[in-house]
């Protein structure tokens, strides 16, 4: 499937182009994910709610949050194989932990607040390698 899209999806699959193409954009507020209690509301704005068997996970925006968010802006389809892999590798590398989502459009990696520019640093580095 290189180069094409999945089903029904429009995004780049090619791995070396996404790579190549990643752009990686850092948000300038610092990101919580943290559990929602029952009967919690999700604070509008949140970037994410996720629904687990155990309970809910918010992500949003939050002056106290621990995570710095770093987005790609390359069209990614859901389909691509290889990306959160090399992602996750390149940082490994670096050290630092990572937590990728995938939406329909983009992918976003969590990263801690304070290793923020050295994850960017090690995603340049990737995308120059590709």
């Amino acid at each position: 499937m290189a180069g094409q899209a999945g089903p029904g999806l429009t995004g780049e699959s090619d791995l070396a182009r996404l790579l190549a193409t990643m752009e990686p954009r850092l948000h300038d507020r610092p990101y919580a994910i943290r559990p929602l209690a029952d009967g919690e509301a999700p604070p509008a704005g949140a970037f994410a709610l996720i629904a687990e068997e155990e309970g809910r996970t918010l992500i949003a925006a939050e002056s106290d949050g621990g995570w710095a968010r770093i987005s790609l802006t390359v069209h990614s389809d859901l389909a691509a194989v290889g990306l959160t892999a090399a992602l996750s590798t390149a940082l490994a590398e670096a050290g630092i932990s990572a937590n990728v989502v995938a939406a329909w459009r983009h992918d976003h990696i969590f990263v801690p607040w304070p290793r923020r520019h050295d994850a960017l640093a090690a995603l340049a580095t990737l995308g120059e390698r590709a």
